[in-house]
C-alpha cells in the first residue's frame, strides 16, 4: 500500500515538507557573502550540490529571496564552508531571520578567516572552504538557483588522509526533514561494478568496511 499526494492539493507548503522529508540526507552549504555596506552574512542552505567539475561549480538554492542570494548578486562571490557535527548549535543558530544589518558571525561568535582569493571571509571552524565567484543565476518557480565558480578549496591538514580529505574526519552534518538533522553515521564501501566484471546475474548482496 502506497499514500499518494496530488502537489496541487497538498499546496506549497505541504510540497516542502513531503520533498525535504524524502529527499535525504541533503548535503549542507554554509555559505557566506558580504553585502554591497559590507555586512558579513551567514546562513546554512540545504538544497546544495555540485553542478559541475570542469570547470569547478557548486550550486545552492535560494527559497525565496535571501540575504546569501542579494548579497552573491551584489558582489558576485560567496563563501561556502562544510558544516561539521561540533558545530551543531551554530550552524543551526545562523539560519535565524537576522536583520540584514545584523551579521550572524557575530551573534554566533564565530571567527572570520581571511580567504585567498576572494574578499569573502571565511569562517574558522569550519574545517573546509571553497571561495567561490558567482557563475549565473537561475529562477525555477519561487527557488533561484545559485551557480559558483570554485576559485579556491582550503581544507584543514587535520581532516586529510593520503592528501584526501577524510569524510569520518570531517564528521558533516546533513539536513533531514522538519528539524531533524542527521550525522554521518556508519561508512559503507562497495566498489563499482566494470562491465567487463559482471556476473551475469545480481544477487543483491553487497560488502562492507
Amino acid at each position: 500500500m502506497r499514500t499518494d499526494f496530488d502537489p496541487d492539493a497538498v499546496g506549497a507548503r505541504g510540497v516542502y515538507k513531503l520533498l525535504t522529508a524524502v529527499i535525504v540526507p541533503r548535503a549542507i552549504a554554509w555559505v557566506v557573502t558580504r553585502s554591497a555596506d559590507g555586512v558579513d552574512n551567514l546562513a546554512p542552505h540545504s538544497f546544495f550540490t555540485v553542478a559541475s567539475t570542469d570547470p569547478p561549480v557548486v550550486q545552492f538554492t535560494s527559497v525565496g529571496e535571501k540575504d546569501s542570494l542579494r548579497n552573491a548578486h551584489d558582489t558576485g562571490e560567496f563563501t561556502v564552508c562544510l558544516t561539521p557535527e561540533p558545530l551543531l548549535e551554530h550552524i543551526n543558530a545562523t539560519a535565524t531571520d537576522f536583520p540584514a544589518h545584523e551579521s550572524e558571525i557575530d551573534a554566533t561568535g564565530l571567527t572570520r578567516e581571511p580567504s585567498s582569493v576572494i574578499a569573502t571571509p571565511r569562517i574558522a571552524e569550519s574545517p573546509v572552504a571553497l571561495e567561490c565567484r558567482l557563475e549565473r543565476t537561475l529562477e525555477v518557480g519561487n527557488c533561484t538557483l545559485v551557480l559558483g565558480r570554485v576559485v579556491h578549496i582550503a581544507v584543514a591538514d587535520d581532516v586529510l588522509v593520503d592528501g584526501r580529505p577524510d569524510a569520518r574526519r570531517l564528521a558533516p552534518l546533513a539536513r533531514l526533514g522538519g528539524d531533524e538533522w542527521s550525522t554521518l553515521g556508519e561508512v559503507v564501501a562497495t566498489p563499482r561494478i566494470r562491465y567487463r566484471d559482471w556476473p551475469g546475474h545480481f544477487s543483491g548482496e553487497s560488502s562492507s568496511s
